[in-house]
């Protein structure tokens, strides 16, 4: 079985590190994109220490030209990439009346526009290779959540977006699924908390007395349900959205 070379967007922290590192345990060559090559450079450092191989590759996920010398700057230097992973994001929260034109643009632009680029850059490595896994990160905001239209909207969208690439690319050995979290501890839910003048701590608890399995998620959980969609075995699993939450979505 060939190594299979992965690129993670977003990869500079977060779920988009721990995925990364999770891809390379697993046995694959990964490409850490992020804004810039310097904002990987931790990730990559850390799966080579574990003995991994990775780059850094520095890309705005909104620019074509920049997507394009992304994707060609790994297949120069790791191979052709047949797994991705659209986990790129931002968030601008605000309520309806209080929402400027410029956040809500931002928001869609990284998220839902970011995730067409890569995937149309790196989709005709997958059909040459007749093999290939794309994973999106929704989340489950996109159900619904006070003060996110603007991200509710992109993680609903890229449910849509994962549906129509399977049915587009299942003919070529291809599957597409969406892995959905819910409360994760990250920078970004860090942020929130503070916005909201909250302790981390107290967010946290009163996040987790509202799940079934009374804790909140980490970066670990979502990587692992990653990792399966990415694998050899997920061959028959396509146009599925996965929610990691810890509990029914609805």
């Amino acid at each position: 079985m060939p190594q299979r070379i992965a690129i993670v967007t977003g990869a500079g922290r977060g779920i988009g590190a721990g995925t990364a590192k999770r891809l390379a345990a697993d046995g694959m060559a990964v490409g850490v994109l992020d804004l810039s090559e310097e904002d990987g450079a931790r990730t990559v450092g850390e799966i080579e220490e574990a003995g991994g191989k990775a780059i850094a590759v520095g890309a705005n996920v909104t620019d074509s030209d920049q997507v394009n010398a992304a994707v060609e700057k790994v297949v120069a230097e790791l191979g052709a990439p047949t797994v991705l992973v659209n986990n790129a994001g931002v968030t601008r929260d605000n309520l309806l009346f209080k929402m400027s034109e410029a956040d809500w643009d931002m928001v869609m632009n990284v998220h839902l526009k970011g995730a067409f680029l890569m995937t149309r850059a790196t989709q005709q490595y997958m059909v040459a290779a007749k093999w290939g896994r794309v994973i999106n990160l929704s989340s489950t905001s996109a159900v619904g959540n006070r003060g996110q239209v603007n991200y509710s909207a992109a993680k609903a969208g890229m449910q849509g977006f994962t549906k129509t690439l399977a049915i587009e690319l299942g003919k070529f050995g291809i599957t597409a699924n969406a892995v959905a979290p819910g409360f994760v501890v990250t920078d970004m839910t860090a942020a929130t908390a503070a916005r909201l003048g909250m302790s981390f701590e107290d967010f946290q608890a009163a996040a987790a007395s509202q799940i079934a399995v009374q804790r909140v998620g980490q970066v670990e959980d979502i990587a692992h349900a990653i990792s399966f969609f990415a694998s050899e075995g997920a061959g028959f699993v396509s146009g599925q959205v996965l929610y990691v939450a810890g509990g029914p979505v609805s």
